[in-house]
């Protein structure tokens, strides 16, 4: 069997335990575009057999993610699984559809983001944290 198939992870399992499983089920080499973390859920594009070969062209792409976020805390992990070291009130102020617009409005664009300290990231395939 060779090409692409997308899978809608479910929260709880890996990036790695999806690739594992397809693997026994199809007896071929599966690899996948980008690691998702445990509790993060969504499209996971295996690619099978030859399809492996597209790996260059897909991995580069932009990508998009919708996350629910809490706002007053911090945890150790930069993620809810985290234990929360800080916390914060929010100013009622803060609240008011414009001020939430205009924050909203100045996170848009091309951004640089610092991996959490529990991160999968690799660069050349070695991790890197």
């Amino acid at each position: 069997m060779d090409g692409i198939i997308v899978i809608n992870k479910p929260q709880g399992w890996t990036s790695h335990d999806i690739v594992a499983k397809v693997k026994r089920i199809v007896g071929e080499k599966v690899g996948h575009t980008g690691t998702l973390d445990p509790m993060a859920e969504g499209v996971l594009p295996l690619l099978i057999g030859k399809g492996t070969q597209c790996s260059s062209y897909l991995v580069n792409h932009d990508k998009e993610y919708i996350a629910t976020v809490q706002l007053g805390s911090k945890t150790d992990t930069g993620d809810k699984e985290g234990t929360i070291t800080e916390t914060k009130e929010i100013p009622d102020s803060l609240w008011q559809a414009e001020k939430i617009k205009q924050v909203l409005a100045e996170m848009q664009g091309e951004t640089w983001q610092t991996p959490p300290m529990y991160s999968a990231i690799k660069v050349r395939r070695k991790k890197i944290i």
